[in-house]
This record gives structure tokens, sequence and C-alpha cells, in this order.
């Protein structure tokens, strides 16, 4: 096993951080599981390993389900991070079944395919304008004018938040989502506590109103669902909704920046792209692969597993890479080259198993839209001041993406 000052993985180097590629190359040379000391973590490099992992049942999100902290060698979070915790720990995505099962059963109504194709129209008429104003101020942002508002605005109108309401959703996403990362800091941790304050007051007031005066959005629907039986507690109402807006439109943000800064990148890509706007939905698929929006995904041994001969024992916990998966040579061929055509294309950007993204379809709709809107409306786009990479390893995203129409 390597020694940990061997390994060139480091969360925390800008230059890792840039480009963690070649350190992926490594570890999945180094064998299909390294023990990772400064995170406590087993990381997973391989893309056969994180697959079948992802669908394991003796993994899990959460262990409380089961055990104990103290049960679980573990340590109780602070006490002042409770607010964040008890907002966390309801969402379904840090649930397991039965709970887990309830939640999502309810919220699936909302992403079946009939329900998502309807937003089709709406997803397509709302990218356009957005591009439209790009356009006409010649340029700007692609992370601030057209990444960003695109899914805020339409997971909030699934929502039923109204639009007079939704300035405060992308920073308080944002401030939640910084807890996601590996040992995040105090103040990280500070952010997070008061935006899940804040977010909560929010939709209890929400949930409050629309109690009074039901309209056709999911949190109705969810009240609805309670109301005749499928018992869904308050608190779970808002952490649904909460984790809703913050995976409904993070990986779909950071998608289209690292996409479109991919493609300016291979720039003869762009242009077959260009050329030939059919390769839009492989185009999709493959920028997903090539530059993965989430990079690791954490899950805790509930019960001893055995890898490659290395027994992990119970309470450990595992770090799935999902970038190092999505460039394993053993699946994608060259996996380090940019295809828009590739067709088999077996990428596990929205996880696998019961955790399997619920709102994918309605990410390749957004995404679709997005790039199907600039690629018709803005032809000459290109790049005007290379990028600031945010320093987030496992949300992965840029600072801005600056370009110009002309």
């Amino acid at each position: 096993m390597a020694a940990v000052d061997e390994l060139r993985f480091d969360p925390w180097d800008p230059a890792f951080v840039a480009d963690p590629y070649p350190a992926y190359a490594e570890l999945r040379e180094r064998g299909r599981v390294i023990r990772y000391e400064p995170t406590d973590q087993w990381l997973v490099p391989h893309h056969a390993d994180v697959s079948a992992l992802l669908r394991d049942r003796r993994l899990g999100r959460t262990y409380q389900h089961r055990f104990t902290h103290e049960d679980f060698g573990r340590t109780a979070p602070p006490e002042e991070y409770e607010p964040f915790h008890t907002l966390n720990d309801h969402g379904m995505l840090d649930l397991e079944p039965p709970d887990h099962t309830r939640i999502r059963r309810l919220v699936s109504k909302a992403f079946t395919p009939r329900t998502v194709e309807r937003l089709k129209p709406y997803v397509e008429r709302l990218a356009g304008e957005l591009v439209d104003g790009l356009v006409a101020a010649g340029g700007g942002d692609l992370l601030t004018d057209v990444a960003e508002p695109l899914p805020v605005a339409v997971i909030a109108e699934m929502l039923g938040i109204p639009a007079s309401e939704r300035a405060p959703l992308r920073p308080w996403s944002a401030d939640i989502c910084g807890m996601y990362e590996l040992s995040p800091s105090e103040e990280t941790a500070g952010r997070a506590v008061r935006a899940s304050v804040e977010f909560s007051e929010y939709l209890l007031e929400l949930i409050a109103a629309r109690r009074k005066e039901p309209g056709d959005d999911l949190i109705s629907g969810l009240i609805a669902a309670h109301d005749e039986g499928d018992r869904l507690t308050e608190q779970e109402m808002i952490s649904t909704a909460v984790l809703l807006l913050n995976a409904g439109h993070e990986a779909t943000v950071n998608a289209t920046v690292n996409g479109w800064w991919a493609l300016f990148r291979n720039p003869d890509q762009l242009a077959a792209l260009r050329a030939d706007h059919s390769l839009v939905p492989t185009a999709v698929e493959e920028l997903m692969r090539y530059d993965t929006p989430l990079q690791l995904f954490e899950r805790w041994v509930l019960d001893e597993i055995e890898i490659d001969g290395t027994v992990i024992p119970r309470g450990a916990e595992i770090a799935m890479l999902f970038g190092s998966a999505n460039h394993d040579p053993s699946v994608f061929a060259a996996p380090d080259r940019l295809d828009l055509t590739r067709g088999e294309n077996p990428h596990i950007s929205f996880s696998a198993g019961i955790h399997y993204c619920i709102g994918a379809p309605l990410a390749r709709i957004e995404l679709a839209a997005s790039m199907g809107a600039l690629l018709a409306k803005a032809p000459t786009l290109r790049l005007a001041a290379e990028p600031e990479r945010r320093p987030n390893f496992v949300i992965r995203g840029l600072a801005g993406l600056s370009v110009e129409v002309g």
C-alpha cells in the first residue's frame, strides 16, 4: 500500500483540484482500494468496483438506522452543527430503507418520464431567453447568465417557490453544499448552519401557505400525499425540498460550465458539434463523463466487506471516486480524450442503485436545452478569459466562465 506522501491524490492541493485525472490514473494502478489516512477513508478508483458498491446493501449513506454513533465507533457531530444535520439527515439522499423508499416513492411521481417531458417546452423557452440576453449583451459570464438561472428556475417552479422569492436559493444551496467537501472548516460549517436555519424557516412558511392554499406544485403534492395517508413529517418535507433544490441544480450548473470549458479546450470537438447539432445528446453524456461534476460519493460500511483481499471493517467509510471511474480505461477507450461521438458511455455521474439521481432525466433536458440554444443563437461563442476553478474538490466547478459573442 502506498504511503500517503507518495500519492498525488491531495484534495487540498490547487494543482490536484485543477486536474485530478493524472492522480486518479495513479490510484487505479496502485490497486482496487487504497487507504487514505488524512480523511480516514478507503478510496475506490475503479469503475467496476464503484458501480458494484453503489448497489451493495452492506454499505449505507447513513448508519443511524442501525447503530448509534458510539456503537459505530464514531463521534457525534458538534451540537452547534445540529441545524445542518437535522436538515441533511432527513433528506432521502442520506436515508436508507424503509424511510428512503417511502420518500422516494412520493417524490418520484413528480419525475416520471411523462411529467419531465411536459417540462421540456418550458425549459427550452427559458434557455432560449437566457441565451438571447447573453447575445444581446455581447457576452458575459456563462455561469451566472445561463448555467445557474436555468436549473434554479426549473426546480423552483416545480417546488412552487415564487419568482420574487428565489434570490436566496443559490446562496443557501452553495453554503449548505460546502459541508459535502472533505473535512470542511469551521467557517464553512458556520455558513452551512446559517443557511440551513434560514432555508428551513422559509420553507416552513411556504408549507404553511400551501396548506391554506394548495397549488399545482410539488410541495402541495407532498402535503396532499401526507393528508391522504402517505406519512411525511414536516421535517421530511423541508429536507426533501432542500435536497431537490440543491441536487436539482448543482450538477447541472457545474456540468454546463465544465462542459463548455472542455469544449473551448478541444476546438476540434466544438467545431464538430457546431457543424452537427444532432450530436447534442451524446455530447451531454460525454461532457458529464469527461469532467464529472460530482467527483466523490461517500458511504459507510455497515457490514464487513472485502475488496481484492483487503478486509474493510464495519464502521469504515468508503470514498467512491466517480471522476476516476469515469476515466477507467478498462471501460472507456481513450478515456482522457473528449469524444462527442462516444456511443457506449456507461458513466456513473448520476450514481447508481437506490440513490441513482431521481432528477437525471430533467438534468439531461436542461443540459441539452442550454447547449442547443447556445449553438443556435451564439454560434461564435468564444472564451473571453481563462476561468478560475472553485477550490472545491467533491463538487467540481468553475467560479465563472467569461465568454464573448461577436
